[in-house]
This record gives structure tokens, sequence and C-alpha cells, in this order.
């Protein structure tokens, strides 16, 4: 779980227009039950520019989050000179909703809860719906893997009409085995967007997830480089970038040959070096990655 609290105490400062293009974020749950404006005060002298939201962080249920709060967490996220990015573990700790449940009452449920999480989204100013949550959407018993396309698909199909009208992108994250049995990998994941054929549906790649892949990171980065909306920075060990073995030279080198100019967002599961570690040595230790590409040729 997240720390129960950050002391908030930041010597680092940051240089304008350090690392060109790049946009770096943080997801809110690294700062575990924190007051959202230190939080977001803390993220933006780190040198963050955006800020991802979980809902969960929240309240439970995103419809247990009236006007009022919602406009004050984005008041929060401009007072901090922060962007909000969007939401990710959208049904986390939620209870009835599937996304390949064979049960169209349940897929229709996820769907409107879907459609709930978009205006929430549109309502903070974010732009990105990262939809991961392994444990809602891994195949029940008997489904196929077929099966378990047709069935997202039908979810996602009545979610497009919110995400055109709100113009939100829902990016579909691949996770590994160890996590779900459904959209193990970025082929398969860009097969459903294939399927879905709406510009609003796209691919979200995470450093953790891509570490289970036959494939390459850089590879995968560059043969999905039309799909990819948004890039989750982590180390396959749980914890930020910079605090594993993985290298985010190559990386940032793959994202930067591809003219990505999404978010590229810190968000880490094992919370023990401390929030305030996590975040500020995480940019820090991308900010020299940065500073060691190549030169353009």
């Amino acid at each position: 779980m997240p720390p129960a609290a950050i002391r908030l105490q930041v010597g680092l400062g940051t240089d304008e227009g350090e690392g060109g293009a790049v946009k770096f974020a943080i997801c809110n749950e690294t700062f575990g039950d924190c007051p959202v404006e230190r939080a977001f005060d803390f993220a933006a002298q780190c040198g963050y520019t955006g800020i991802e939201i979980a809902p969960f962080t929240l309240a439970t249920y995103v419809t247990e989050i009236p006007a009022g709060q919602r406009a004050a967490v984005r008041q929060a996220a401009e007072a901090a000179g922060l962007e909000v990015v969007g939401l990710h573990w959208l049904l986390a700790k939620t209870e009835g909703y599937h996304l390949t449940s064979p049960e169209a009452a349940v897929r229709a449920k996820t769907a409107e809860y879907l459609i709930e999480l978009a205006r929430f989204c549109a309502d903070l100013g974010g732009r990105v719906l990262v939809f991961g949550s392994p444990a809602q959407r891994s195949l029940p018993r008997g489904v196929s893997k077929t099966e378990g396309m047709n069935f997202a698909a039908d979810v996602f199909e009545r979610l497009l009409p919110a995400l055109e009208e709100a113009n939100l992108v829902l990016a579909l994250e691949p996770l590994g085995p160890e996590e779900t049995n459904f959209l193990n990998t970025a082929a398969e994941a860009v097969e459903l967007i294939g399927r879905l054929g709406s510009p609003h549906v796209r691919l979200h790649l995470d450093c953790k997830a891509m570490s289970t892949e036959m494939v390459p990171m850089v590879e995968l980065i560059r043969r999905h480089a039309s799909h990819l909306a948004h890039f989750h920075a982590n180390d396959p060990n749980r914890r930020g970038p910079g605090f594993g073995n993985l290298d985010f030279v190559p990386i940032l080198h793959a994202l930067s040959q591809i003219q990505y100019d999404g978010w590229v967002s810190v968000e880490v599961f094992d919370y023990t070096p401390g929030a305030e570690a996590l975040a500020r040595q995480s940019i820090e230790y991308l900010r020299r990655c940065l500073n060691e590409l190549p030169a353009a040729s």
C-alpha cells in the first residue's frame, strides 16, 4: 500500500526547459494519504509538470466524488503548476465490474462505470484513461481469449461516444502474465485497438510490464509507435526509474526517435524507499538519462 504520509522537505530545483520536449508526470498514489495540495506542490518542486490520478485515492467509487471535490482537485493541480494527465487504476478497489464477463448485464454495468470515469477525467481536465485493472479484466474460467476479445470490445464500444464527446483517449495497457491472463502483450492490445477502429482508443506501455515480453522494450516502442498514447516509467523491481538495473537511456532514446510527444509518467508499486525519495530520485535519474542521449544525427 502507499505510504501514509510524506514530510515534504524538498531541496531540488528545476531547470526551465531541461529535457526538451519530454514531459514528466507522477502518479498521485505515490503520496499515500497526504493532502492533494501538499502532494501536488511537492511533485511540482521536484520538477514534474503533470499529475496522474488513481480514482481510488479519492473515493472507492468515482460516483462518490462530488463536483466540489473534483473542482478542488483540479484547482490544486493548477495552483501547483501541474497538468492533470488523466486517470489510471480505473477499476481498482471496486466490485461488480468486469471487462471480460460472459454476463451481458455485468459488461453493460462496467461500460456505464467507465463512462462515469470519463466524465470525472474531463472534470479534472485530464485527457487519458489508462486501462490496466488486471483483476477486473482477467478471463473468467471457461472464457476463451477470442470470447474475451469480443466481450472487451463490447464494453469499450459502449464507452466510445463518451470518449468522443469529451475528446479523451482510452489507453489499453498490456500487463504481464503474473498479473492477468488477458492482453499480456502489446500486440494483443493493438489487435483490440484495431478492432475498435477509433482514434480515441490507443496503446499504453509500461516498463515493468514490457519486461515480461519476449520482444525487447526498445523494439516494442518502435514497433507500436503509431498507436502509443501514454507511457509509464518504472523498474521491473516495482520501484521507480533508477531504483533498479533497467537502463532508461535506450528507452528515452527510442521515444525520442519515434517523436513521442505524450507523457512519461512515473508509476511505482513498492513504496519502501518512501514517497520523497521515489518522487525526487526518479526524476533526477530520468533527467540524467536525457543528458546521455545520443546527439541527433
